[in-house]
């Protein structure tokens, strides 16, 4: 008989599922949770990008596009990304890709080869690891810590480089810490990487959810844009997560390379959510704007609630997530959530899902009504109390 086991890539065998979607499978078996574990904007997608959606449909605008994308949505995004003085030619240079997460997989597979070493920090999203070891490479790893505000140091990356570095990962603003990495940082990163042939891919899908500071990308710094590759999408500013609409920016050598991939594997971005990413780029800045105001608002809240029933957080400047530290409470990452989770009804994400250094920590994002974040916090302080 035939053994299906026997066929499957030892690579991808070897990857371990993720630790995030463990606790979305088993909250879909509980009812009456209060969950605290999405990633995702609350908010509906803006009325005027639905809208640019269905009138593409209506007009029977149902064809396949340039692999790139349309030339309309990539001027639009050339446009955009000057206010982050980053400047890409939407001919060559910028590719439309289905979300965010096919950038990064793209980029990743055009730049790693067997051997190559791939630096990234954690704790980070789960994504990077699995698809460097599925080309082949070896992710190194660098523990940031909440007493560095969870940034990459110009220390700890000149000690995990090696002859066999290729790429350097960053994803700031950061999810689950919601750190973010001010320019000076940014400098101090590129001084350390300037003289090597190491490039950079940096992920910035919480570009525009930052609180009382601008976004800075390195790729904006001097020396830095031609070996680094800019990935990020419509899923959190614009409220589009289920649109699956993203993009990466890199010099022409490079982005040649990411485009063969995503022609092979994908073809072309959806087409209605192309044009709905037109809209959302020329007429619906002010509601991102809107959104990003109601996080800020939701996140200082949700600091003092934590605060107040006695758990240490690193304020977040970025993205949507806290990512408090639970080691008062004499348990592991894992039995925070799980104890939580049966006996008190509410959900965080461990940690330690994010990478081993991530224990002793929890995940919490405020992509939820104050209320909902209220009540979920509230139940964790009752738990405390019981502790």
């Amino acid at each position: 008989m035939f053994d299906p086991t026997k066929v499957i890539s030892k690579k991808c065998a070897d990857i371990k599922p993720s630790g995030i979607r463990k606790f979305f499978d088993l909250l879909e078996t509980m009812p009456d949770v209060v969950s605290l574990t999405v990633g995702q904007p609350d908010f509906v997608t803006p009325w005027k990008i639905r809208e640019a959606a269905i009138e593409s449909i209506e007009k029977g605008r149902t064809y396949y596009t340039s692999n790139a994308g349309t030339q309309k949505l990539r001027d639009a995004l050339s446009d955009y990304l000057t206010s982050f003085d980053l400047h890409y030619d939407p001919k060559k240079e910028i590719i439309v890709t289905c979300g965010g997460s096919e950038a990064v997989d793209a980029a990743i597979r055009a730049l790693v080869d067997e051997g190559d070493e791939v630096i990234v920090h954690s704790p980070n999203f789960v994504c990077y690891e699995p698809l460097v070891n599925l080309c082949g490479g070896k992710c190194v790893t660098i523990e940031t810590v909440a007493e560095e505000d969870f940034k990459v140091t110009p220390e700890k990356l000149r000690a995990a480089i090696s002859p066999k570095t290729k790429l350097l990962v960053l994803s700031y603003p950061n999810n689950p810490t919601g750190a973010v990495m001010e320019r000076e940082d940014l400098e101090a990163l590129a001084n350390v990487i300037k003289d090597t042939d190491i490039c950079v891919l940096s992920d910035e899908i919480y570009a525009e959810l930052t609180y009382g500071q601008k976004h800075v990308s390195i790729a904006s710094l001097p020396g830095m844009r031609e070996r680094t590759v800019v990935v990020s999408g419509f899923s959190k500013a614009f409220a589009m997560t289920g649109w699956r609409l993203g993009y990466a920016c890199a010099p022409k050598e490079i982005a040649s390379q990411i485009l063969k991939i995503h022609q092979y594997a994908i073809m072309c971005a959806s087409t209605a959510s192309q044009f709905a990413g037109i809209e959302a780029l020329t007429s619906c800045l002010e509601a991102k704007d809107e959104m990003v105001r109601e996080y800020d608002r939701r996140r200082k809240f949700v600091v003092n609630e934590l605060q107040n029933i006695g758990l240490k957080c690193y304020v977040p400047k970025g993205a949507f997530y806290v990512f408090p530290d639970i080691r008062v409470s004499g348990l592991t990452s894992d039995q925070f959530a799980e104890k939580l989770l049966f006996e008190y009804k509410a959900c965080v994400v461990p940690g330690n899902a994010f990478g081993d250094c991530g224990e002793g920590f929890v995940r919490i994002s405020y992509a939820y009504s104050v209320d909902h974040i209220k009540e979920g916090i509230s139940r964790i302080g009752e738990m405390l109390k019981s502790l």
